[in-house]
């Protein structure tokens, strides 16, 4: 029931290889900038895209997040990943059960070179 949670169940829906429980995290119509250099549109074409990722069984590291910024229904999460390689950024929404979901992902920032 708060933004941070989303981060949480990612990893824990992801390590237990449940696609659909992490496609379930996102809007009918949410963008994933992934894989690298492309984007991902809706929950359908997320579900598939981690049912080939988890196909692989990587394993994901919970990562403490960022202090939240939130304007009334909307807030920005991040979290630093751990090999210290940029970070991660999602926009999410409060739906009207009062839970979060994520509309926009950038799972990935690169610091761009000089």
């Amino acid at each position: 029931m708060k933004p941070e949670d989303l981060t949480r169940l990612f990893v824990e829906r992801s390590n237990a290889g449940d696609a659909a429980g992490v496609a379930a995290l996102y809007e009918e119509n949410a963008v994933m900038a992934y894989p690298p250099g492309s984007r991902t549109v809706g929950r359908e074409a997320i579900r598939q895209l981690w049912e080939s990722v988890l196909a692989h069984a990587p394993h994901f590291e919970p990562e403490t997040p960022l202090p939240t910024l939130v304007s009334e229904d909307i807030a920005l999460t991040a979290t630093p990943p751990k090999d210290g390689s940029g970070a991660r950024a999602q926009v999410v929404r409060r739906q009207p059960d009062g839970s979060w979901l994520r509309l926009l992902d950038q799972p990935e920032f690169v610091p761009p070179t000089a």
